[in-house]
C-alpha cells in the first residue's frame, strides 16, 4: 500500500483555519524574495501553481491566494499522528517523507479481510480523526502502488490486483516510470516509445543499447516487476542542511557564519542519532548558477562540531574565491556509523573536551531553544 496525503501542508493549515476552506492557499516563502511554494491547495493548483514554483510567480498567477509561512513543527506532529494510524494496521511502514509512506499489509489481511478493507480503514481514520484527506494505492509491489495512489487524486482509492497490473500500466505515458525524466522521455520518443505498453513491446536489447543498464530497469518496471521490500525505519545514509539566500552574498565572512550555523545543525543531528560521520561535504551554488560539491574523508569518524567545522571551513576557503556572489550554501556528512566510545582513544583529551562542550550546548539548546547557545559571528540575513 502507498498512502499519499493530499496537499498536506496546505490541508493542515486549512484544518487549523477553517475559514480558509475553499480558498486558494499557498504554503511557502516570501513572494518578495526567493521564496518557493512548499504546498498548494487544489483550489490554488487550478491556477497552475505547484510545489517548488517561485512564490512570486505563484502570486502573479493567483493574486487572491492566501500565502502562509510553513510551520514545520505542526506538520511533523501531524505526520506522527498519521504514522500512529498506520501502525494499527501494520508495523511494516517505510516513510518516504512527512506526507507519504509505503506499508506492507500482507500480514494484516486476515485481520481486515482484504487489502481494500485495510486501505479504507486507514483512509477513513485519517479523515475522521485528523480531518485530512489521503489518497491510497494498493498493488502487488511498490512501483504499481505508488502510481495507483497518484492516478485519481485527490481522495483517490485505487486497487490493482496481480492479474490487472499490465492492463493498468499499458496506457500510461513512459514518464510515469521511475527514472524517466525529460531527456530520457525524449530519447524514448525518438524510438517511437510513448506509453508503457510501447516500451514493453520493444526488444530489451534495443532498450539496453539506448539507455544502458537503466534501460533494463525501465523494461522491468514496464512489465510490472519490482521486488523491493518495504523497509521499516530506513537508517539515514547522510545528513545535510542548505540554505538559499534572498539576495546573492559576496561577503565571505557572512558566508562562513552561515556555513557554521549549518554545520552546528548537522552535527547536532548526528549526536541526536548517536552517529559519527567519516565524509564531510560542501555545496556551493554561485550567482551564475554554477554549482560545486566538494568532499573530504576523515581518518576517524566524528560527531564533534569543531572537528567537522575545521574541515568545512578548509573546503570553503579553498574552493570559494570570494569574487563571485553565492546564491546557495550547504554542507552535509555521510559514511555514518554508530558512535563507539573506543574511537575517543584515537583523538585524545582535546577531542573529549570538545565532546563535553557539545553535550553541554546540546542540553541547553534542547531545553531553551535550538539557537540559545551557538558559536559567534555576524548575523545572517533571513
Amino acid at each position: 500500500m502507498h498512502v499519499d496525503m493530499d496537499a498536506f501542508f496546505a490541508a493542515v493549515e486549512v484544518r487549523e483555519r477553517p475559514e480558509l476552506a475553499g480558498q486558494p492557499v499557498i504554503v511557502g516563502g516570501r513572494a518578495d524574495g526567493r521564496g518557493v511554494v512548499a504546498a498548494a491547495s487544489y483550489e490554488a493548483r487550478r491556477f497552475g501553481i505547484h510545489s517548488a514554483m517561485p512564490t512570486a510567480q505563484a502570486m502573479r498567477l493567483c493574486p487572491e491566494a492566501v500565502l502562509l509561512r510553513p510551520r514545520p513543527e505542526l506538520y511533523t506532529q501531524t505526520a506522527r499522528e498519521i504514522r500512529a494510524i498506520f501502525a494499527r494496521v501494520t508495523p511494516l511502514i517505510e516513510p518516504l517523507s512527512l506526507d507519504e509512506a509505503f506499508l506492507d499489509i500482507t500480514g494484516s489481511l486476515r485481520l481486515f479481510g482484504s487489502a481494500e478493507h485495510a486501505g479504507r480503514h486507514i483512509r477513513d481514520a485519517i479523515r475522521n480523526e485528523l480531518g485530512l484527506a489521503a489518497s491510497v494505492g494498493i498493488a502487488p509491489n511498490k512501483f504499481v502502488a505508488k502510481i495507483a495512489s497518484d492516478i485519481d487524486k485527490p481522495r483517490g482509492f485505487v486497487v490493482v490486483h496481480a492479474d490487472e497490473v499490465l492492463a493498468f500500466l499499458s496506457p500510461l505515458p513512459v514518464s510515469r516510470l521511475w527514472g524517466v525524466g525529460r531527456v530520457t522521455e525524449k530519447r524514448l520518443s525518438v524510438m517511437g516509445i510513448r506509453t508503457i505498453a510501447d516500451l514493453r513491446r520493444c526488444p530489451p536489447d534495443d532498450i539496453r543499447a539506448s539507455l544502458g543498464t537503466a534501460g533494463e530497469r525501465l523494461w522491468q518496471l514496464a512489465h510490472g516487476v519490482d521486488d523491493r521490500p518495504v523497509v521499516p525505519d530506513h537508517e539515514a545514509k547522510s545528513i545535510s542542511h542548505e540554505t538559499t539566500f534572498v539576495r546573492d552574498i559576496a561577503d565571505t565572512d557572512l558566508l562562513r557564519t552561515c556555513l557554521l550555523q549549518l554545520t552546528e545543525q548537522v552535527a547536532r543531528r548526528l549526536r541526536r542519532q548517536k552517529k559519527e560521520a567519516r565524509h564531510i561535504h560542501l555545496k556551493v551554488r554561485f550567482s551564475d548558477y554554477a554549482t560545486i560539491t566538494r568532499r573530504r574523508t576523515l581518518t576517524h569518524p566524528t560527531d564533534v562540531t569543531t572537528e567537522i567545522w575545521q574541515v568545512v571551513r578548509q573546503l570553503f576557503n579553498r574552493h570559494v574565491p570570494g569574487d563571485i556572489p553565492v546564491r546557495l550554501l550547504g554542507m552535509g556528512v555521510s559514511g555514518l556509523a554508530s558512535h563507539a566510545v573506543q574511537t575517543d582513544l584515537f583523538h585524545g583529551e582535546k577531542h573529549k573536551r570538545l565532546r563535553h562542550a557539545d553535550a553541554a550546548v546540546d542540553a541547553i539548546n534542547e531545553r531553551f531553544g535550538k539557537y540559545t547557545v551557538h558559536r559567534g559571528g555576524p548575523p545572517v540575513p533571513d
